[in-house]
This record gives structure tokens, sequence and C-alpha cells, in this order.
């Protein structure tokens, strides 16, 4: 029988989307029940993964630094791939972007700090984790933390979507992340990584708006504002996913 993919966080938004991708290539894919093995026994979570005996872990579930520190520890000692979702939010606006993956984590509030200090211990706990770094995901349908669903959300209690041109922001398509994530999982890849579709083509936040109304029909009127001033673009010396532009194909002018 074939080892399975551990993958955290599969009752979320993006993990279903790389399970599908495992799934494309023939392999299976397991989540983490919490209710069954609370991620923090630390007795509980080894027995767990022994018998899991997962061929690799992504990790994307929120969770403590424990946690993660439990699941990297065992994919070094077992010699499987590691890949930690961390967040574009590890950078506070200032200094601004785009950030590149040695810069200093700046976040002054409590989740990128969560993040910051979860990234520092996996890579204690296994020096070839990849630590992959992503911005707000794109998906027309995909429930919970999507920019789509949020912009429909606001633009129907609103009556307008409010979009500061003074930010850039991280972000990409869900699929392509996923896709991202599963080829790091897969590649050798170590270390830090980040994953910006927006990186090259730095598109403000109203056209981005704008662009992704006219690619998916919506009735979105935007209302440019100067509320928020970040360059949030997660620069990376490897390009791992297509630009927005292309993406978009000829709705961006």
């Amino acid at each position: 029988m074939t080892r399975p993919w551990l993958i955290t966080g599969l009752t979320g938004t993006l993990a279903p989307h790389i399970a599908g991708a495992l799934h494309a290539q023939g392999h299976a894919a397991a989540g983490w029940n919490r209710h069954v093995t609370p991620p923090d026994d630390s007795p509980a979570a080894h027995q767990h993964l022994h018998t899991l005996n997962p061929q690799g872990i992504l990790h994307l579930a929120l969770g403590t630094e424990r946690w993660a520190h439990t699941l990297a520890a065992y994919a070094h000692e077992r010699r499987i791939p590691f890949v930690f979702t961390s967040t574009a939010m590890v950078f506070h606006h200032q200094p601004n972007g785009p950030h590149h993956p040695g810069d200093p984590t700046t976040a002054l509030d409590d989740y990128g700090q969560l993040k910051i200090r979860t990234e520092q211990v996996i890579r204690d706990a296994n020096p070839r984790a990849v630590v992959a770094r992503i911005g707000w995901q794109i998906h027309p349908t995909a429930p919970g933390n999507n920019m789509i669903q949020q912009l429909n959300a606001q633009h129907e209690q609103q009556g307008v979507i409010r979009a500061s041109r003074q930010w850039i922001p991280a972000t990409s398509f869900m699929t392509d992340t996923a896709q991202a994530l599963v080829t790091l999982a897969q590649d050798g890849t170590t270390g830090t990584v980040h994953l910006d579709s927006n990186a090259r083509d730095a598109l403000t936040f109203p056209d981005l708006v704008r662009a992704l109304a006219r690619h998916l029909h919506r009735p979105w009127q935007v209302e440019e504002t100067d509320e928020y001033s970040h360059d949030q673009r997660l620069s990376d010396p490897v390009r791992r996913l297509p630009g927005l532009r292309k993406r978009l194909g000829q709705n961006v002018t």
C-alpha cells in the first residue's frame, strides 16, 4: 500500500487543493484529526505519525510551535520532505517591500509573530525543511480565507470595494500555489522560499480587483483610497508561479 502524504489543515481552504494535486499524481493524502489526536500531546502525536508512516509532510494548519516542532523533527529523523506554509504577514509594512527570503522578519501583530516563531522552531528542528511564504489566495469559489469570497462579501455589504492604490499585495491563484507547494515537497528544495504571482507584475490592489472583476464577470465597483500603504510583494530569485498578468490574460491593462 502506498504511504500517504500527511497534510495538516485539510478542513481549511488551501490544503484540499494540495490533496487534489497529490491525488492527480496517484498519491494518497491523510489529514490530522485534532479531536482524535491532540497536536500538543507529544506521545499521542508521535504514535499517530508512527502509525501513519507518511512519505512527506505539508504543514498548513494553524497551531502551536510545539506541534510544528514535533512534525518537523519527525520528518528530519525519517529523512522525508517537510514543507511549512507561512505567510507574507511575517513582514510589517515598515520597512517596505518587496520582501526577500533572507530579509529580517518584522511583524508586530500576534499572528505574524506566531508565524515568525514557528518558522524558527521548524528551522531549528529540521535544517532541510521548506518554509514557504505565501500571500492572499485567489479562487472563484473556495470558502474561507479566499480573496474572491471576501471581495464579494464587501461589495454585497457596502455596494463598493474600497481598495488602496498604495497597496501592492502578495497574491496568487490558489491552484497555482497548491501545485507549487507539492513541487517543493518533491524536488529537493530546502530553506525559505516565496510564492507570489504578483512579485514581478506589481499590480496595485485597485488594478487587481478590476482585473478580477473582468476575468470572473463580477459587477464590482471600486473606490480607490490611500488608506493602507505597503509593497507587500514576496520576491524570490526562482520563479515558481505564473505571473498575474499571464493568469488574467488580456484583462490587465
